[in-house]
């Protein structure tokens, strides 16, 4: 995992509800498996999005959900 990958992880778990933690290092650690391995699709990470906010605190969905569309978007070269 590089730098930005980190700090991206950490940016989200420090946001996740204090029960879904494990759930979303999960779901990040997967994606940046797939990302290492050129796997990331569209669909994927369409689908990534609801699944990763539905393991936020209400009040940091829209921060995070920003932050998830412009990383999205940065991998969009890829797709």
């Amino acid at each position: 995992m590089n730098n930005g990958q980190n700090q991206f992880r950490d940016f989200i778990l420090e946001r996740a509800k204090k029960d879904k933690v494990e759930e979303a290092r999960v779901l990040l650690d997967d994606s940046f498996v797939k990302q290492a391995e050129g796997r990331i699709t569209p669909h994927y990470m369409n689908n990534l999005l609801p699944n990763m906010i539905a393991l936020i605190e209400p009040d940091k969905v829209e921060e995070v959900r920003k932050v998830m569309e412009d990383y999205s978007n940065n991998l969009s070269h890829i797709f």
